[in-house]
C-alpha cells in the first residue's frame, strides 16, 4: 500500500498558505488604501483562477498520465510569481502578479485530491484522515499570523505568504506519481456522466455553497475589524472554525459508515443557511461569532468530504483528474468568485464603526422608548422621543423648532440629554481577552 504521508505533508503546507492568505490578505490590501471593489477584485483572483486553471491542468494530467510533474512545476511557478507581489504597491502590479501566481497555484490541489481519493477509494473515510493535515496547517498560521503581523507589521504580509508558497513547492517534490493499477473498464466521454441529473444536482449544490462563502472569504476579516476585533481576535475566529473542521475530518470514517453521502451534503447546506444568517445579524457578539465559526465544520469539512466521495463514486477512474478540476471550477471558481465580486458591489464604502453599526443605531433610536433605566436618559420627561436611524436631529434642523434652542447647548435636547451611541453600546468592545 502506497504511503499517504507525502500527501498529508502537501496538504499541511498548502493550507498554511491559506491560513495566512485568507484572514490577513484583505487587511493588507486595505492598508494600501484600496477601495472595497479593488479588494474584492484582487481577492477574487484566487477563485477566478479556479475557473480556468483546474480544468486545463486536469485535462493535461489525464491526457499525459503524469500528475506529479504538473504538481511540482506549477507549485514552483506559483511561488516565484508571488514573490513579485511585494515589489510594488500599485493595483495593477499586484493584479497581474497575483493573477499569474494563482493560475499556477490552482493547478496542484485538484490533482493531489484526485490521487488521494484514488488511494483511499476502498475506504473513503481515510481521505479525511489525510486531508485533516491541511486543516491543522491552516490553524497554525491563522492562530499565529495576527501576532506575527503585529511583530513584523502588515507590510510583511506578501513576504510571509511567499515563504509559505516556497514551502508548498518543497512539499510537492515528495508527492509520488499515482496511476490506476490493473485493468480498468473503458470509459465513455466525460460529458455523458456530466449530463446525469444526480451529477448536475451535485455540481449545483457545490456552486451554491461556494457562492455563499464568497463574500465571507473576501470581507469577513474586514467586517470583524469594523466591529472592533483586533488582528489576534480575527486570527482566533478563523482558526476556531478550522479547529472544528479538524474534528469533523477526524470523525468522517465513523460518520460515513452511519450516514449516506447525499444526506451529509444536505446537512452541510442547511448548516450554511444558519451560519451566514447569524453572521449577517449578530457579528458584533463574540459568542455568536464563535458559534457561527464552529459551523464551518459542517459548511466546509462535511460538504467537501461528501463532495469528494460523491465525485469519486460518480465518475470513472480515467476521468477523476478532470472531475476534481470541474468540481473546483464550479464551486471555488465560478461560485466563490461570483459571490466575492457581488459582495464587493454591495459592501458599504463606509463600514460600521467599531463600537456600533446598524444594530447599535437601532438601539440608539429605540432606547428612549424601551430603556427607561438607561443612565444616559436620566431626567428625560419624555423617553419615547425617536430620532431616526441617523441619530439625533441636527442642531439647526428647522423640522424640530421646539428642540433647536435646547439642542444648541452641548448635550441638550427638548427632552433632556441626548444619548450617544457610545452611551448605549455594550460596555465591552468585541475583542478577545
Amino acid at each position: 500500500m502506497q504511503s499517504l504521508l507525502p500527501f498529508a505533508s502537501f496538504y499541511f503546507t498548502y493550507f498554511t498558505f491559506q491560513g495566512m492568505f485568507s484572514p490577513f490578505w484583505g487587511l493588507y490590501l486595505q492598508s494600501l488604501s484600496f477601495s472595497a471593489w479593488q479588494i474584492s477584485v484582487l481577492m477574487a483572483l484566487s477563485t477566478l483562477a479556479r475557473i480556468v486553471a483546474p480544468g486545463f491542468w486536469g485535462w493535461l494530467a489525464d491526457r499525459s498520465g503524469r500528475r506529479r510533474n504538473i504538481i511540482v512545476t506549477t507549485s514552483i511557478l506559483s511561488a516565484a510569481s508571488f514573490c513579485l507581489v511585494g515589489l510594488h504597491n500599485g493595483f495593477w502590479w499586484i493584479f497581474v502578479s497575483l493573477a499569474v501566481s494563482h493560475f499556477f497555484w490552482a493547478a496542484a490541489l485538484p490533482l493531489v485530491e484526485a490521487s488521494t481519493a484514488y488511494l483511499t477509494r476502498e475506504n473513503p473515510g481515510r481521505y479525511s484522515r489525510v486531508r485533516v493535515w491541511g486543516s491543522i496547517g491552516f490553524v497554525c498560521l491563522a492562530m499565529t499570523g495576527g501576532y506575527l503581523l503585529d511583530w513584523l507589521g502588515i507590510a510583511a504580509t506578501p513576504w510571509i505568504v511567499s515563504a509559505l508558497l516556497i514551502g508548498v513547492a518543497l512539499a510537492a517534490f515528495k508527492v509520488p506519481e499515482v496511476a490506476p493499477q490493473g485493468k480498468t473498464k473503458p470509459a465513455g466521454p466525460i460529458w455523458d456522466t456530466l449530463k446525469k441529473p444526480a451529477v448536475m444536482a451535485l455540481f449545483a449544490c457545490c456552486f451554491l455553497q461556494a457562492f455563499a462563502h464568497g463574500p465571507y472569504y473576501t470581507f469577513y476579516s474586514l467586517g470583524l475589524k469594523a466591529f472592533g476585533y483586533d488582528k489576534a481576535a480575527v486570527g482566533v475566529l478563523w482558526a476556531l472554525g478550522v479547529v472544528f473542521e479538524v474534528g469533523v475530518f477526524m470523525l468522517m470514517p465513523r460518520i460515513m459508515r452511519r450516514f449516506g453521502l447525499e444526506a451529509l451534503m444536505l446537512a452541510s447546506l442547511l448548516a450554511a443557511v444558519l451560519r451566514f444568517g447569524l453572521i449577517a445579524v449578530s457579528l458584533a457578539s463574540p459568542a455568536v461569532a464563535a458559534f457561527a465559526q464552529a459551523l464551518h465544520a459542517l459548511t466546509y469539512a462535511l460538504h467537501h468530504a461528501s463532495a469528494i466521495g460523491l465525485i469519486n463514486r460518480m465518475f470513472a477512474e480515467q476521468h477523476h483528474g478532470r472531475a476534481q478540476g470541474l468540481y473546483i471550477v464550479a464551486s471555488f471558481g465560478i461560485g466563490g468568485s461570483g459571490g466575492g465580486l457581488i459582495g464587493g458591489l454591495v459592501w458599504p464604502s463606509r463600514p460600521p464603526p467599531a463600537n456600533g453599526g446598524p444594530a447599535h443605531r437601532l438601539e440608539w433610536r429605540c432606547a428612549a422608548a424601551f430603556q427607561p433605566e438607561c443612565p444616559a436618559l436620566e431626567g428625560c420627561p419624555r423617553r419615547a422621543c425617536l430620532w431616526g436611524s441617523s441619530g439625533p436631529p441636527d442642531q439647526t434642523d428647522n423640522r424640530f423648532p421646539r428642540r433647536t434652542a435646547v439642542a444648541r447647548q452641548p448635550g441638550g435636547s427638548a427632552c433632556g440629554p441626548i444619548p450617544t451611541p457610545s452611551a448605549l453600546a455594550p460596555a465591552k468592545s468585541a475583542k478577545w481577552g
